[in-house]
């Protein structure tokens, strides 16, 4: 089946969350990093086709529709609150809700122009993706380096409130209106993560976020040398830049890559089909499409000849063309490292309606090469690795200064940052006891502060800060050690070959 060309807003996308680094920020919105621009050559045939155009003449049954319109404007005793356009909006978003999809969504004319107003370099805003499951706002990922990453936020963390608002009831659009703000601007929020008995409040602080969506590093590992490529989005240039940095990895003598997609929330189809298409061999299945009425296209690699060693990295903030590049290459032989994948596996498409707004709309669902639905199940690595436990902490939260005989969750997250960072305590239920004092003091000591034993604003800062560092440093990835482990042994069987 030939491709088709979609006009500007017939964008196919890969997830229907919302990238909270543009909602959080000015007023702009934005989903998840792209779709498909103005012109862009659809590789899904005559998927477009099964989104028929709203036909000229509403059916029969918009009858009850128009009757209960016309009742509710014409009869509710507050007509501000009756208007056409409220009215028209508010049974748009009550269609879209009864499908109980997440990726499935309306914009209204404000929104859809926020939106293309998004698509550049950069925004502003925390700097993470979310989407609404079992009626939460949840965190798909964090951008790498964003401020939301910074501040404590992570994959899956549930968010109850916005600036002491509750977001139950709201819908996602309603939701993350709460949230946004200028630069420099601080935005709370409360948060529900697994492992903790009670919510955790993190304070962010918005800013510009970049999008670069591609970075590199040469490791030697026992004298093998290889290559890290890091993809935190599908930008629209993404596929380019990703050769260009393996080539430059190639001429400084790498045998291998790891490609690394954690918390990378997926993006353009385009950039993700690119890269797959030279790195799966002998033309391998990339992935294959399931339109509604249950046919299948699928989709290889134009690659003819044997691979070159790679390792994929993932995690559970890896989601949809993340978890194609993985299942793709999966699927082709080569080993994926980390944790299970988010679980996104349906494609969206997004059409304008009469008068203004948009809806993005479920099509399709995308599979593994093998035929697997990854959704909501994500994809399996072969070799699972999970990061350090301190990795997961939510950031010291100080209301009040943290001292001697206190009890309380705060000082449970206290006592395992001190653990994190090289100071054993003796206990971590939360009770702060006078080895947590101790070694308080000794962190105040060695960090300059005022040694007092007591935790206040400044010292609780002072600890984020130092395990983020922590958690940021290459030498403290067991996930990125293990994946290299992995590539260097897969180097090395080749070459004895």
């Amino acid at each position: 089946m030939g491709a088709v060309r979609l006009h500007h807003r017939g964008r196919l996308r890969l997830i229907g969350a919302l990238l909270v680094g543009a909602l959080f920020g000015s007023g702009a919105t934005v989903f998840v990093l792209g779709g498909w621009g103005a012109g862009s050559q659809l590789p899904f045939g005559a998927l477009a086709g099964d989104v028929p155009t709203p036909p000229v003449k509403a059916p029969a049954e918009f009858r009850r529709l128009v009757d209960a319109y016309a009742i509710l404007r014409d009869g509710y005793v507050d007509k501000q609150a009756a208007t056409p356009d409220r009215l028209i909006d508010g049974a748009i978003r009550g269609m879209v809700s009864s499908l109980d999809d997440p990726y499935t969504t309306y914009l209204d004319p404000e929104e859809l122009k926020q939106f293309e107003e998004s698509l550049s370099s950069s925004f502003e805003g925390i700097g993470t993706e979310v989407t609404m499951i079992g009626g939460k706002l949840t965190v798909v990922s964090p951008i790498k380096g964003s401020p939301a990453e910074k501040a404590g936020i992570r994959p899956n963390d549930q968010i109850l409130s916005v600036n002491g608002e509750s977001l139950e009831g709201l819908s996602l659009q309603e939701a993350v209106k709460k949230i946004r703000g200028p630069k420099g601007t601080k935005v709370v929020l409360e948060i529900v993560r697994s492992g903790m008995s009670e919510p955790i409040t993190i304070t962010v602080v918005r800013d510009t976020i970049p999008l670069e969506s591609v970075h590199s590093k040469l490791y030697d590992v026992q004298g093998v040398k290889l290559g890290w490529i890091e993809i935190t989005s599908f930008a629209e240039n993404t596929a380019q830049r990703f050769f260009e940095e393996m080539k430059r990895l190639d001429r400084e003598g790498a045998r291998g890559f790891v490609i690394d997609v954690r918390g990378n929330p997926g993006g353009y189809l385009e950039a993700v089909t690119g890269i797959l298409e030279e790195l799966v061999p002998r033309e391998g299945i990339l992935y294959q499409v399931e339109d509604r009425n249950g046919e299948r296209q699928v989709y290889r690699s134009k690659l003819k000849g044997d691979g070159r060693p790679l390792v994929v990295l993932i995690d559970e903030g890896s989601a949809s063309a993340s978890e194609i590049l993985a299942a793709a290459l999966k699927g082709a032989g080569y080993p994926v490292v980390g944790t299970p994948s988010f679980g996104k596996g349906t494609v969206q498409v997004t059409r304008d309606l009469t008068g203004g707004g948009s809806i993005k709309l479920t099509v399709a669902k995308w599979l593994a090469p093998d035929g697997t639905w990854i959704h909501k199940k994500g994809v399996q690595p072969t070799v699972a690795v999970k990061q350090p436990d301190y990795f997961h902490l939510p950031p010291l939260t100080v209301e009040a200064p943290l001292r001697r005989d206190m009890n309380d969750q705060a000082v449970a997250v206290l006592q395992k940052m001190l653990n994190a960072l090289g100071l054993p305590v003796d206990r971590t239920d939360g009770y702060f006891d006078a080895s947590t004092e101790a070694q308080v003091r000794a962190f105040q000591q060695q960090e300059g502060l005022p040694v007092t034993g007591v935790v206040d604003g400044a010292t609780g800062a002072r600890l984020s800060e130092r395990l983020y560092q922590k958690i940021k440093d290459p030498a403290n990835d067991v996930q990125l050690k293990k994946a290299l482990q992995v590539l260097a042994q897969e180097v090395r069987t080749r070459a004895a070959r």
